[in-house]
């Protein structure tokens, strides 16, 4: 790793005793697992609170707290991002039987993700931050791709089952005038199946949230579906988007001069990947959470990627890392190995939460104060500092220990260039 970096860092002081940011109202942080965990803590020592004097409703949902309170702090944390309307949280463990002897777990507790999403009501929007010298795995991509996830129903919000051999496979739909039987499949072997569903209204919210970040951005909008195979399930989307637009948005985006366009999913997936990015790319719940996290990779690093829940009405957000708890460097953590851990997406992390929270009390001084860590985050990687993630998208594949910083050593000198924009 760089050895002597703080000597060649600009001239720096602590202002941790000078006057602070004031922010008025209270920030909800969620705390998480693993090796996000002590980035979350290392980014608050050194990047926020030495200079904002902030209010924090703080959730441990950390997977031992979620186990000792049964899983009531998950609850109590989204009860909690609702009454204040921004949510920062850490990566959490989604536990797997492999957990249950380590963390002496008296139930699989899921991951608080699924019921903050289900709390918000809202749309998942995530795209990558762009550093000029992190050479692209797509290099044609020189503007953000922002990724809009459904994050509602379909695969993950359905029912998966296992099927005997021999079964009869069928879905009962009944309601207050009718009950029909309908055939699926015929089992005569072992097998699965898989329910999934969704609602007009929540594609409506969808639609609608995609076409306000499409006009906030000034990018395109694209949905994506696959509705010449899924004929009854994706035409709903299609349909929805199709009737939102015509109505309420082909003005405003003719006015803004952007377009909005229903694609075929593998044809958009193709366009992608030969565009120069600059677009909303809307997709279901699973299409989303797949190809967000191939675009993310394509821009260089998941750990560059910006990910937030925004809800329908546009008043709460909740942002989080676009990726997990980093389990191996959390292994090599306790083993006393120093690490190197991206720690990007948990710094716009917390710059985007606070960014809302500037925006919705009307604290300029606080909105700069995010737009400084933003911009001190990208030049301490344009300048050449890195963790070791970026190291071969920026020194290629024959890069050594010398070239990149330590997790720490990172968030170190992100803090020199915040303190010398300040």
């Amino acid at each position: 790793m760089i050895a002597g970096y703080a000597r060649r860092l600009p001239n720096c002081r602590n202002y941790a005793t000078n006057r602070k940011i004031i922010v008025q109202n209270p920030i909800v942080e969620i705390d998480g697992d693993e090796m996000t965990r002590l980035i979350f803590n290392t980014i608050k020592e050194k990047l926020i609170l030495p200079f904002l004097e902030l209010k924090r409703d703080y959730y441990d949902c950390s997977l031992i707290n979620r186990n000792k309170t049964e899983n009531q702090v998950s609850k109590d944390a989204a009860a909690a991002i609702l009454k204040y309307n921004v949510g920062i949280k850490c990566s959490t463990i989604t536990p797997g039987p492999e957990h249950i002897k380590e963390y002496n777990l008296s139930s699989l507790w899921p991951s608080p993700n699924g019921m903050l999403r289900n709390a918000l009501n809202g749309t998942q929007f995530r795209e990558s931050v762009i550093c000029k010298n992190v050479k692209k795995y797509v290099p044609g991509w020189k503007k953000p791709i922002v990724m809009a996830r459904h994050p509602f129903g379909d695969q993950y919000g359905g029912t998966n089952i296992t099927v005997p051999r021999g079964s009869q496979l069928s879905i009962n739909l009944k309601n207050e005038n009718v009950e029909e039987n309908i055939k699926v499949f015929n089992y005569k072997a072992k097998g699965v199946a898989m329910m999934t569903f969704n609602t007009e209204d929540s594609v409506r919210a969808f639609a609608t949230s995609c076409f306000r970040m499409a006009l906030e951005r000034k990018y395109p909008l694209f949905f994506a579906s696959k509705s010449t195979l899924l004929k009854e399930y994706d035409k709903l989307f299609d349909e929805v988007f199709q009737d939102i637009y015509n109505k309420h948005y082909k003005q405003q985006f003719e006015e803004a001069g952007i377009s909005f366009e229903i694609r075929l999913i593998d044809d958009m997936a193709a366009q992608a990947i030969k565009s120069k990015g600059g677009f909303v790319w809307a997709l279901k719940s699973y299409d989303g959470d797949v190809l967000s996290d191939v675009v993310g990779q394509g821009f260089g690093s998941m750990g560059l990627m910006i990910h937030s829940i925004i809800s329908h009405d546009g008043k709460t957000v909740l942002t989080e890392p676009a990726h997990g708890t980093v389990t191996r460097h959390y292994r090599q953590h306790q083993e006393g190995k120093t690490t190197s851990t991206n720690p990007i997406s948990s710094i716009f992390a917390w710059s985007r939460g606070l960014k809302h929270r500037a925006l919705l009390d009307n604290n300029e001084e606080l909105l700069n104060f995010t737009k400084s860590l933003e911009s001190s985050t990208i030049k301490t990687v344009e300048s050449g500092w890195f963790t070791k993630d970026l190291a071969a998208c920026i020194k290629g594949e024959g890069f050594t220990d010398s070239d990149y910083l330590s997790t720490t050593g990172f968030i170190n000198a992100v803090s020199a260039h915040l303190i010398q924009n300040k």
